[in-house]
């Protein structure tokens, strides 16, 4: 494996992206939406050709130096629940609390504003596979999960599969390496930290925001032996490079935005979709979460 992250910059773990993001959100009507842990993280990181790739993501590539990238991102969900409700909406929340999950995403901009996309997120409750599109318009795929993310013997392995194709992956982490903030303006912190999510889903265009302390993270040797599971994401694979990875033993504190509509697209995919009136659940949920974004124009970030 080949890793060009930076050499030796100056340290500065300043976190002033993360500071900026929580001002950010707490400058927002009604958040954060959802609080909850992010743990044992794995980030597997690949250049990819910006071309191909922007004729894949309906928003603007987001490039550092020149250059285009896409990031799996293996980690436990824990503890999922809404701000507001208290024990008895956290309660409620159980069935789609705490589970794995598998993002695959590209960098992205809009306006001013830099983020993530989801070519696709697998995960392996049927219950969120319903309410993550419906709410917030991300692209669920059901799998099967297998996650081995035990850093503390420095056994970090898994598997995903849908059934038919697979995606197998393991990380060395160094003995002597120790879990800290990103170095401010380096590849790493690029790539790590992230506040804004966009999706596109029916025409509909929406971003939510997120915050969390800066990830304690270590660069880390990546191996992907299977990954047939990513050519049904795009083809951005095919011409792609594996430069580096990550690990993180996670973060407890997470905090979710509410989804806020931004601009509507004529053209509509011709992809099946599923109605909020077979989800009586998630459709109180979608209520509550777009009713203060309804018409307010210059919702865009």
């Amino acid at each position: 494996m080949t890793r060009i992250f930076s050499g030796e910059p100056k340290t500065q773990f300043t976190g002033a992206l993360s500071v900026e993001a929580r001002q950010r959100m707490l400058r927002l009507r009604g958040e954060p939406f959802f609080f909850s842990g992010w743990k044992r993280v794995a980030f597997i990181h690949f250049e990819v050709d910006p071309k191909i790739l922007q004729r894949e993501v309906p928003f603007e590539l987001d490039l550092h130096n020149g250059k285009a990238y896409v990031s799996l991102v293996a980690f436990h969900l824990e503890n999922m629940r809404p701000r507001l409700g208290g024990k008895l909406a956290a309660f409620l929340m159980k069935p789609v609390a705490t589970h794995k999950f598998l993002n695959i995403r590209a960098y992205v901009r809009h306006g001013n504003e830099t983020g993530i996309y989801f070519l696709a997120e697998y995960l392996p409750n049927k219950l969120s596979l319903h309410l993550g599109p419906l709410l917030y318009g991300l692209p669920y795929r059901l799998g099967k999960l297998d996650y081995h993310h035990q850093h503390e013997t420095r056994e970090i392995f898994g598997r995903v599969s849908d059934g038919k194709l697979s995606l197998n992956y393991r990380i060395d982490l160094h003995a002597d390496g120790e879990f800290q903030p990103c170095e401010a303006g380096t590849l790493d912190e690029f790539l790590l930290e992230r506040y804004t999510a966009f999706t596109f889903r029916n025409g509909i265009c929406r971003h939510f925001c997120i915050w969390h302390p800066p990830w304690p993270q270590m660069r880390v040797e990546g191996e992907v032996s299977r990954a047939d599971l990513l050519l049904a994401t795009g083809d951005w694979f095919q011409q792609s490079q594996l430069i580096g990875a990550h690990y993180s033993p996670g973060i407890k504190n997470v905090w979710m935005g509410r989804p806020r509509c931004f601009r509507r697209v004529r053209e509509m995919p011709t992809t099946r979709t599923l109605s909020l009136d077979n989800f009586p659940w998630a459709a109180h949920l979608a209520r509550v979460a777009l009713a203060p974004e309804r018409n307010k124009p210059g919702s865009a970030p």
